[in-house]
């Protein structure tokens, strides 16, 4: 009996003093500053910080140099189109500028005539072009701009104009240029001609002996067909090349001509000059009977008066 009082007694007194343990429970674990150590919390911190400059302090700077990026990128593209638009500018002034001479002119194949048109200058040719029709029209003057992009020219005829003027080097970089008229205009000097020409047609000017180079046709050794009749020469031109065929001098001031004007003199008698088919002479004052020796060269007799 004394022995259950005492169990009793131990029971009434401890039993307040023991907490029972709270069940167990399968929660997520949460970061709790108060039970963190010394280390975790300074590496907590510099995570923040890390976190905090990039977040507010590298991202800007970012986007300042992207944007300055972005602004080279749009600039240099800005430029590329800008160069685009002007290259397609000039592209298309050259075609209205092609368009505006074909509706005034007539463009066909490579060839543009203007012919009776009452142009007052050379239009601006379409590149490539290769034949030059623009007679009958009132242009008085041949600059070198004229034809300096055109050397594609194989033909220019300006019959019938009111040339009087012709600037030096109008025609030096036509290499291609065969064929040239420069008849019926008020021409008083030769230009300097092609080296590659066949044909000059610049009768019915006012060119005297004076306006034409010694070596004018010297080395034009494609040269056949020359026509300088009804001008004012006084003497035949010098120099002649091998290879003309025919020559018009026709109604001329000519009132003379010498052993050498065709052939080589008196010391070459077995040169003969074997191309040269025609010589008109006719309408000058010489008597062509005085100077027989003048055409031992030549296989036909020149056309004129001998009595």
């Amino acid at each position: 009996m004394k022995t259950l009082q005492k169990f009793g007694l131990f029971f009434y007194f401890l039993l307040p003093l023991v907490k029972l343990a709270p069940p167990k429970q399968h929660s997520a674990t949460f970061y709790d500053p108060g039970l963190a150590t010394l280390e975790e919390t300074i590496f907590k911190q510099s995570y923040e910080d890390i976190i905090f400059k990039e977040d507010y302090e590298d991202k800007p700077q970012d986007a300042v140099k992207n944007k300055e990026s972005n602004d080279m990128f749009l600039f240099h593209e800005n430029e590329l189109q800008m160069q685009r638009d002007e290259e397609i500018l000039n592209e298309g002034s050259t075609n209205l500028t092609d368009l505006a001479t074909c509706l005034l002119c007539v463009c066909l194949s490579g060839s543009v005539y203007c012919e009776e048109t009452d142009m007052e200058s050379v239009p601006a040719l379409p590149k490539e072009t290769g034949y030059l029709y623009a007679r009958f029209n009132k242009i008085k003057k041949l600059k070198v701009s004229d034809f300096a992009e055109i050397p594609t020219l194989k033909r220019i005829d300006l019959t019938g104009n009111m040339i009087q003027d012709i600037e030096d080097g109008t025609f030096a970089k036509l290499v291609l240029l065969e064929e040239l008229s420069l008849a019926d205009n008020r021409l008083a000097k030769l230009p300097t001609l092609p080296p590659k020409l066949t044909s000059l047609k610049a009768n019915n000017n006012f060119i005297k002996s004076r306006g034409i180079k010694a070596n004018a046709f010297k080395k034009l050794t494609n040269l056949s067909f020359l026509d300088l009749g009804h001008n004012l020469l006084e003497s035949v031109p010098l120099n002649l090349p091998e290879s003309l065929r025919t020559l018009n001098l026709q109604f001329n001031n000519i009132t003379s001509i010498t052993d050498e004007t065709f052939c080589k003199g008196n010391n070459q008698t077995r040169y003969v000059r074997q191309r040269m088919d025609i010589i008109r002479m006719d309408g000058n004052p010489v008597i062509l009977g005085k100077y027989p020796n003048a055409f031992m060269c030549l296989r036909t007799l020149p056309i004129g008066t001998y009595f």
